[in-house]
């Protein structure tokens, strides 16, 4: 009798992942498209923003210090805005799915704070370790972070939606006030100040080539699309149409985690980015994941560069870091969001 119940619900899965499918017509191709094209017109503005004149007629008319610059800092960048961007919201929204919760993120739960603990041991401990090393550990700080939250969540006795974010703000400040002492302790706080604050005006050809590797785990997301959105709706509903809940949730952990680390190592902690554009795409096109992912790492990419060319042009030829550009919009976003759950649930 088993089997057959369990063949009903696996074809009742089908019928609804191609009706999902069937709902991305032609006109919200032609939506993705532009999005896409509107990500591009902003990275070619990205580009062209800068206090070296790097502009089109210099590069046309074979400026070898404008091309310099192009190749050297320009666009890597550029493409380090849109790595970041792509790979921090639909870290969000995997997390998101997971907690079953619309209010946490990497930076909301420890899972920054841990990566950004296990830097510190490592410059620590290890002074010369390549940047590669420094990934590693802080990729396992951030696994045993987030698993850490995980944890703490799994015993609260109320899990209302406004407490699993505060729990997890409250552990990211206890593992940060950690970070920040033993930081005092070695005298590293102007070094931690840089992980902590997303900048990208260090970024050069040759020191973000780590990004790529959360492309890849981008990529890994959108096809793993459709088991974090049977997870999310609970270990019963996962386990009855067959799937292994635990190790779908190890997955999405690793992946979390791992882009986690690799943001932070590279460019700095990016705030609010995955609490604020899952949500976004969440009221425009639903909880489906994989219809998600894509509109979430074109919301994200567009998102952080925005913020970038802001910081880049507020104070000219000054440069405002992205991570304050995005801490102030991002905190605002969310207090709206906070608002709007608590009036409607009042």
């Amino acid at each position: 009798m088993l089997a057959p119940a369990l063949s009903r619900t696996a074809a009742t899965e089908d019928s609804s992942a191609v009706a999902v499918r069937r709902t991305r017509g032609p006109g919200e191709k032609t939506a993705l498209a532009l999005g896409a094209l509107g990500v591009l017109v902003l990275a070619v503005i990205s580009i062209f923003v800068g206090v070296t004149n790097v502009s089109a007629p210099k590069l046309l008319a074979g400026d070898l210090d404008a091309w310099q610059m192009l190749w050297v800092s320009r666009l890597p960048r550029t493409l380090a805005v849109v790595l970041a961007g792509t790979a921090v919201a639909v870290a969000g929204l995997i997390m998101q799915l997971m907690v079953r919760n619309r209010f946490v993120e990497p930076s909301t739960v420890g899972t920054v704070e841990s990566a950004t603990l296990g830097i510190l041991v490592v410059t620590v401990a290890f002074p010369a370790a390549p940047l590669l090393a420094k990934m590693g550990i802080a990729s396992l700080f951030a696994l045993g972070g987030t698993a850490l939250f995980l944890a703490v969540l799994s015993r609260l006795p109320l899990r209302n939606t406004l407490i699993v974010p505060i729990v997890g703000i409250m552990l990211g400040g206890v593992i940060g006030s950690v970070t920040t002492f033993f930081a005092y302790r070695y005298d590293l706080l102007q070094t931690l100040s840089n992980w902590m604050i997303g900048d990208f005006s260090g970024v050069l050809r040759g020191r973000y080539e780590l990004l790529w590797i959360v492309a890849a785990l981008t990529i890994v997301g959108y096809i793993a699309a459709d088991r974090f959105t049977v997870a999310g709706m609970g270990a019963d509903f996962t386990t009855n149409l067959g799937m292994n809940y635990q190790a779908i949730m190890r997955l999405g952990l690793v992946i979390v985690s791992l882009i986690s680390a690799v943001v932070v190592t590279t460019v700095g902690a990016v705030p609010f980015l995955g609490l604020i554009v899952p949500n976004i795409v969440s009221l425009l096109f639903g909880d489906n994941l994989r219809r998600a992912v894509p509109w979430t790492a074109i919301f994200g990419a567009g998102f952080v560069l925005i913020c970038d060319i802001i910081g880049r042009t507020i104070r000219f030829p000054y440069e405002v870091p992205v991570g304050m550009v995005m801490s102030v919009l991002g905190a605002i976003v969310f207090l709206a969001l906070l608002l709007k759950t608590r009036t409607r649930n009042a």
